[in-house]
């Protein structure tokens, strides 16, 4: 049990909303990119200041900065996409 609360639920906060994130995506739906930056914000916290984790820490920042292009990007696939009349 003691591993379970090791960084008092983080971790598991952090999983739950990468698996949200994929399911949003998975169903179009564009703030799944959001919950997954918020996601990558947990692990880079976690890899920085608990597990000291510098790799992991840097693995998130960089799945973030893709997460955030993917929600500003989002709409301009919308655009693309549109049918011309």
């Amino acid at each position: 049990m003691n591993n379970f609360l090791e960084y008092y639920l983080l971790d598991w906060l952090g999983i739950f909303m990468s698996l949200v994130s994929v399911y949003m995506l998975g169903n179009k739906n564009k703030w799944g990119f959001i919950i997954f930056a918020l996601s990558n914000v947990i692990w880079i916290y976690l890899g920085l200041m608990m597990m000291s984790s510098v790799g992991m820490a840097v693995g998130n920042f960089i799945f973030m900065v893709i997460n955030i292009r993917g929600f500003i990007h989002w709409g301009k696939m919308e655009e693309n996409h549109k049918p011309t009349n």
